[in-house]
């Protein structure tokens, strides 16, 4: 562009003296604010086209301030059928731990001190007698997540040592997280076991010897053998390891703390039928079927768990008082189970009817029908959603959601990504050359379909 038409770009002065750009300062600041203004003139004399006014020069500042501003880490509709996902945060908090979450950020809280005595506390004090009440331990104490939590019982007990484990329980969970790789640098020897399909009582007898640091139980969670199998349940290898002396560690990974039956989903073990059944450590996660945040418990002898607080490894693992806040808060809707389901957002949505997600779908389909161009279609579907996170496999739940497909084989591609670009993420899963969005997870109706009116050609969608 010659210079004497660039003499028409108002100034950087003149576009900082306008009210569109008087509002971002007090929004960003006048420093990059004044940066986002010279890029957006620089951007201008860059380019071929007519020489945008002031209060243009102004707008495109403050829409690249709004792109550099805007977190990733922000809400959005989880329609991708998979209740506990891994990658959209895993359970949804219950309202009560959230506000206990905001009442210890905004304020100063008795974390390790205690108000009877004016002496410094114990951080665990706040969690104790409640995981020992719904657990039925002798003791409690926590860290950031449950493979810190086997870390640190590993190494509290076995480090130097062996430890026993079955080679079918050998897991790998997300992130490539493998137990044998953390038996390593817990400081333990793995002592593989039976088969990968088939192990008994004797097979763990034979291993045990003076070297042993303990017997090692792993929930396979996150996937199961069927057939010819066998395992030696908790109540027997309690007796086996007893037998020697040495102490039973059981990783239920997920973990709950009741009765799955009672809403209809399959039963898994509970953390107090395995503290019952004779192991002297449980340890389990916070942020998945127990519908908490992020957190690894280890329940117990209280022995161990004071020689696993004794550990230095436990000040590097511990949690803050955010969390530990909206745990207490979260634990204590336990102590109510009628009214659970009610209460705690991850068993809501696990046992909300398929009925209920139907008539939903079948409320919002005409809303996202004509937010979409004719070229695509939208239909009320059936489908099946998964727990998540490792937890019931293959166990699924009859749902319901809508069908996005694209006649004559349009990709789909473009919906999908003007799905993630709406104010609010829309998040599906593409299955059979359709999207499908699974609405078991949508509990506000009137945000998702205000939400639609962003979803136009500006998009890439016309």
């Amino acid at each position: 562009m010659e210079k004497a038409a660039l003499r028409a770009l108002p100034s950087v002065d003149r576009v900082l003296g306008m009210p569109e750009a008087a509002g971002l300062v007090s929004r960003f600041g006048r420093a990059e604010v004044t940066a986002a203004i010279r890029a957006a003139l620089a951007e201008a004399r860059a380019g071929q086209g007519a020489l945008p006014t002031a209060p243009e020069v102004a707008a495109a500042a403050g829409a690249a301030l709004e792109r550099r501003h805007r977190s990733n880490l922000r809400p959005l509709f989880n329609l991708t059928g998979t209740v506990l996902h891994t990658n959209l945060g895993r359970a949804l908090l219950a309202e009560a731990a959230v506000e206990a979450a905001t009442a210890a950020m905004r304020d100063a809280v008795a974390l390790e001190f205690d108000l009877e005595t004016g002496r410094r506390g114990e951080r665990d004090d706040h969690l104790r007698a409640l995981l020992c009440e719904l657990t039925g331990a002798e003791d409690a104490t926590l860290v950031n997540n449950n493979a810190a939590a086997v870390l640190i019982a590993l190494n509290t007990l076995g480090a130097g040592r062996e430890a026993i484990v079955s080679r079918g329980e050998l897991i790998e969970i997300g992130g490539a997280f493998r137990m044998p790789d953390i038996m390593a640098r817990a400081g333990v020897t793995l002592v593989e076991v039976g088969t990968t399909n088939r192990t008994h009582p004797k097979d763990y007898r034979a291993a045990l010897r003076p070297e042993t640091g303990l017997v090692l139980k792993v929930h396979t969670s996150n996937y199961r053998i069927e057939g010819f199998t066998a395992e030696v349940e908790g109540p027997a290898l309690a007796a086996i390891a007893h037998e020697a002396d040495v102490p039973l560690l059981n990783d239920l990974g997920s973990g709950t703390l009741v009765d799955l039956s009672r809403w209809g989903l399959k039963k898994e073990p509970t953390v107090r039928e395995a503290v019952a059944e004779g192991a002297d450590l449980v340890t389990f996660s916070g942020d998945k079927l127990l519908g908490g945040p992020q957190a690894g418990f280890i329940v117990g002898r209280r022995d161990l768990i004071a020689a696993i607080n004794r550990n230095p490894m436990k000040r590097a693992l511990r949690v803050d008082k955010i969390r530990i806040a909206a745990l207490a808060a979260t634990l204590a809707l336990y102590r109510d189970p009628d009214r659970l389901a009610e209460r705690l957002p991850t068993l809501g949505l696990l046992a909300r009817p398929a009925a209920e997600v139907e008539a939903l779908a079948q409320r919002v389909a005409p809303h996202l029908a004509r937010a979409l161009p004719d070229a695509f279609s939208v239909t009320v579907c059936t489908c099946r959603s998964q727990i998540g996170s490792g937890a019931l496999p293959l166990d699924t739940l009859p749902s319901a959601g809508l069908r996005i497909d694209a006649p004559g084989g349009r990709v789909l591609e473009a919906v999908v990504r003007a799905l993630r670009e709406l104010p609010r993420p829309v998040i599906g899963h593409v299955h059979d050359g359709a999207l499908v969005l699974d609405l078991r997870c949508l509990t506000d109706e009137a945000g998702f379909v205000a939400n639609l009116a962003s979803l136009s050609a500006a998009h890439g969608l016309a």
